[in-house]
């Protein structure tokens, strides 16, 4: 069961920590007809930033413009949080990055390994976010929601919490 984070300084926590039990999730240039995509991702907290490798020649990239805002959205394997995160995506160059972030799974993408000139890291600087954390137990959702259903004055099952994230002010 997620925890029930009680503010936004508190969801924007949770959210940095939950990033790091999955490694995957949905991304996308907002605005662009670019369908999302899954892409692996590497959360910093420390940086406050999202981080991808992709290769230079995919339609992600080519999207890529001056000032692209990006959405990537993530949930837990549980299905017990859910996170749909926006803020600007830009191409960054860094050698020191790029090899803190390489591994053998990321290699497997890029023929020439780490060397590939296709190579690209991108950086998202989450801008906000909206993060539902709510109970993975199936059984008690639903009793709950039964619960919800057969009582008068009820509008909806109490079976978690959604938070709205402004980054600049939970900081």
């Amino acid at each position: 069961m997620a925890r029930f984070p009680e503010d936004a300084k508190q969801a924007a926590s949770q959210m940095w920590r939950r990033l790091q039990d999955t490694r995957a999730g949905m991304l996308w240039i907002t605005g662009s007809d670019q369908h999302p995509q899954p892409m692996t991702h590497f959360a910093d907290e420390e940086s406050e930033a999202i981080w991808f490798i992709t290769a230079a020649d995919t339609d992600l990239v080519a999207a890529l413009g001056p000032g692209s805002e990006a959405s990537f959205v993530y949930q837990s394997e549980k299905g017990d949080y859910h996170a749909s995160i926006r803020g600007p995506l830009v191409i960054y160059h860094s050698d020191e990055k790029l090899d803190e972030l390489w591994s053998t799974p990321v290699a497997a993408w890029f023929e020439q390994g780490r060397d590939d000139p296709r190579v690209t890291l991108l950086r998202m600087t989450p801008r906000e976010a909206a993060v539902w954390a709510s109970d993975s137990n199936p059984v008690r959702v639903g009793l709950k929601m039964m619960n919800a259903a057969m009582r008068d004055g009820v509008a909806e099952p109490d079976i978690g919490v959604h938070r709205i994230i402004d980054f600049a002010q939970a900081a």
